[in-house]
Order: C-alpha cells, then structure tokens, then sequence
C-alpha cells in the first residue's frame, strides 16, 4: 500500500474521476506516495481537494437524508465520518479497556466500523454484547470454542454482533429489494472462503440510484461502496430501530 497522505475521489461504481454523476459521495484522504516532497505539490494537492469537493458535492443534495434526531440518521451521519479516517485492517487479538475499550483508531476490521459508529452515537455494544452474552452465554455461537465470555473479543465478531441483534429483536427479513434496505440498517454477508462481514447503510445512493450504499471495511479501511447485492447476504438488522429518538442504550 502507497505509504503518505494525499486527496482521493470515492465514486459508487466509477474509478474514472472525469465522469461525474450521482454515484459520487466524497473526498476521502488516501494515501499516495507521488510528490509529496515537494510543498509546491502539497499546496495543489489542497487546492484540488477544495476543488474536488465545490464540483462533485451537488449531486448528494437531492438525497434523501434521514433525520438527525433518529438513532438511523445519527448511526447512517457517524459511519461515514468513518470513511475520513485512514485505518489498516488487522484483526489481531488485543486486550482493550471495559466499557467503551477499542483497538487502536488507526487499526480494526469491518466490526470495528460498526462499534465505532454506535459508540459516536453513545451505543457501546462491547458492554451491551458482554452483558447479553454473560446471562446467556449458551444462546451464542460456539465455532471458537470458548468456555466464558471475552470482553477484548466477543463484541468484534460478526456472528456474535448478529446474534445478540436477533436477541434483541432487530432483525428484519433479508429481500432481494433494495428498497427494504435503509439507511441506518446493518447488513451482514458471506464472503468467498466462508468470512462472515459487516456493513452500515447510508443514505447516499448508486450511480443508477436504486441502492444504497455501504461503509464498511474489507482490508482497506472504511470506504463507501455500491456492494450491497455483490455478496450473499446472511442478515438484516435495525438496532436499536429506526424511529428511536432516545440514545440509551449505552449509557445506562
């Protein structure tokens, strides 16, 4: 991977950045190892990143946002900061603080997109999962064969994120349309060699409009992507739903 900072144009299904369209959402930093020696080009590369963003920001105004006073809009608002931090996927093991721990910000998997996003919203699901998970413990996958819970771990795997939603009432039917998919929701998939992954959905939109698309990591930090059909899905959350106005959860 290129190994300096420098301005980066996401588009939803187009890596040409001479074709602008609805598909376009952001500027995101990158990383590029090009001329950044030289402060001549560190001043352009500003430059362009203002420029970048005056051209391309118009086609998100005619998107439907969800509302800022819903837990969907404040969870959909708080996975796309996500997209601004550079992060190198490492899914190694780590002891963490209890409650509200993490991993290093510059490091983390697709779960860690998900934990950092409700934690913004005041949502600290490795305590929520813990607790669940310690007055329940035999309700939750065994594939790992642990005999008690982990608090540096449990809340960062797929399968058990999936199973304390379902406890909690928040999963909603998998569809083939994607009008079912709002933003705010949680989809989960199975990648080719059985890796289960997570993703958030926001209100931008695909170039052709019909889908929205996902933050989410898959070994190259937290992107927003048109990849909501592109794996089989295996689940369908709206945790703590939708019309919440009360951000509790966390903080009790």
């Amino acid at each position: 991977m290129p190994d300096s900072f420098g301005p980066h144009v996401i588009f939803s299904g187009s890596e040409d950045p001479s074709v602008p369209g609805p598909g376009y959402f952001g500027v995101v930093l990158r990383r590029t190892s090009e001329g950044l020696n030289h402060k001549t080009h560190d001043l352009m590369s500003c430059l362009q990143t203002i420029l970048f963003i005056t051209i391309f920001a118009g086609p998100l105004e005619g998107l439907a946002q969800p509302s800022g006073d819903t837990l969907a809009g404040k969870l959909a608002e708080a996975a796309l900061e996500r997209t601004t931090h550079f992060v190198r996927y490492d899914g190694s093991y780590r002891r963490i603080d209890y409650p509200n721990g993490d991993v290093p910000d510059d490091t983390g998997v697709c779960t860690d997109v998900v934990i950092r996003a409700y934690r913004a919203i005041g949502i600290d699901l490795q305590r929520l999962v813990h607790e669940d998970m310690e007055n329940n413990f035999s309700d939750y996958p065994s594939i790992w064969g642990l005999h008690r819970t982990d608090s540096n771990i449990d809340h960062r795997r797929v399968p058990n994120l999936q199973k304390y939603f379902e406890r909690q009432a928040a999963s909603i039917p998998v569809s083939s349309e994607a009008g079912k998919y709002l933003p705010g929701d949680l989809v989960t998939w199975m990648l080719p060699g059985n890796l289960p992954h997570i993703g958030v959905v926001t209100s931008g939109r695909s170039e052709t409009g019909q889908r929205h698309l996902i933050v989410h990591n898959i070994n190259a930090g937290p992107v927003i992507e048109d990849v909501l059909f592109k794996f089989p899905i295996t689940g369908h959350y709206r945790y703590p739903g939708s019309n919440s106005t009360a951000v509790e959860a966390g903080n009790n």
